[in-house]
């Protein structure tokens, strides 16, 4: 499982010319879900994510988590985060969980955030999004469950 987490001071996602979700100050991330995770993996990466201290403090510091200033998420699925590269010019997405499985993970991932944070927007799995965000840093992490979780 990989978490691509921008920090925005602000993020949308539109379908079919519809706004579908939108935040202020939080998380952008980007979930890509390989054909080998679970339950249990997702668990570990929410609980990395909702800890992460990558927002200031007032010396500047990226010292604070999420929930101590009150950030929103907004998680949108992107199997694209499992491109293969390494032979040729054409990615190859065979890593990428199968569709009902990673949708499955999605939802649980979004309905834990859920239980954690006040705030949490969702894309909408498999459809053609458009994606707009403000950067604020630029800050930009990747969590990795091969790193994380073993």
């Amino acid at each position: 499982m990989r978490f691509l987490i921008q920090r925005v001071s602000e993020a949308s996602v539109t379908v079919d010319n519809r706004m579908i979700g939108h935040i202020g100050k939080g998380f952008l991330v980007f979930v890509g879900i390989s054909a080998e995770d679970s339950r249990e993996i997702a668990d570990k990466m929410i609980k990395k994510l909702i800890g992460l201290r990558i927002f200031e403090d007032e010396n500047g510091k990226t010292n604070l988590d999420m929930k101590t200033v009150g950030a929103q998420l907004l998680i949108i699925s992107q199997f694209t985060l499992y491109a293969d590269c390494r032979k040729g010019n054409r990615p190859s997405f065979t890593g990428a969980g199968s569709p009902q499985m990673a949708n499955d993970l999605y939802q649980y991932i979004i309905s834990e955030c859920r239980k954690e944070i006040d705030v949490v927007e969702e894309g909408s799995f498999g459809a053609d999004m458009k994606v707009s965000l403000l950067n604020d840093g630029p800050f930009t992490v990747l969590l990795d469950s091969a790193e994380i979780c073993h």
